[in-house]
């Protein structure tokens, strides 16, 4: 089980932290101007009264930002915090995946294709990594999602080595129109990745972001 450190994802904490800074420095810088302003003024020629009640609002303006940033930061910290402990849940779950490329291991792959209605005639092709035809075969399908296991033998007889394959399924119905067939692929998590800026889990050597999740089995 690998589960890398949030140092990533704390990236957008850290950029507030650096901009409360230089708030808090042009703040200061404020402060200082007007206490000497005020200290350094002609008591026979005052500063102006509607003047300085607008230097005192841009003061409470500034302040107010300071306050901003680092709830904004606290905040940031704590989502980071949320989202890393959520994921911590798919360790060990099985989930599907919109994609036709899953690995062929120990003589099996393994894909879930989801046909919109019934096909009399359904072409299904496998490809290896660098997109040569492998395999291919021609059937009918029933409507709905079907698990389609290939055990690596190839079109003409032969084993197929271990490594990457997509599945492709092109299916047209009794009026040779085309059939909507969308294919998945399942893997269990054993591992998440929190380097970047979105958390990637780990099936083996797959990576797999957030976003390309469908559905999650316990």
């Amino acid at each position: 089980m690998a589960l890398s450190g949030i140092s990533g994802m704390a990236g957008g904490g850290q950029q507030s932290a650096k901009d409360a800074r230089g708030i808090a420095d042009n703040f200061d810088a404020f402060l200082l101007l007007l206490t000497t302003q005020l200290q350094n003024q002609n008591p026979l020629d005052p500063l102006d009264t509607n003047e300085f009640t607008q230097q005192l609002v841009q003061f409470a303006g500034v302040e107010q930002s300071i306050r901003t940033n680092e709830n904004l930061e606290n905040l940031a910290n704590i989502s980071a915090a949320n989202v890393a402990a959520a994921t911590a849940n798919f360790i060990g779950k099985k989930v599907t995946v919109g994609s036709t490329r899953t690995d062929l291991k120990d003589g099996e792959a393994e894909w879930t294709y989801n046909a919109g209605s019934g096909a009399e005639s359904a072409k299904f092709t496998i490809r290896d990594d660098a997109g040569n035809v492998v395999w291919q075969e021609e059937q009918s399908i029933s409507a709905g999602r079907t698990a389609f296991v290939w055990d690596g033998r190839t079109t003409d007889g032969s084993t197929a080595p271990e490594g990457t394959y997509q599945l492709t399924v092109e299916a047209k119905d009794g009026d040779g129109e085309t059939v909507s067939v969308d294919v998945e692929v399942s893997a269990r998590i054993d591992g998440i990745d929190y380097s970047g800026d979105e958390p990637v889990l780990l099936a083996g050597d797959r990576r797999i972001p957030l976003s390309e999740l469908r559905s999650v089995v316990d």
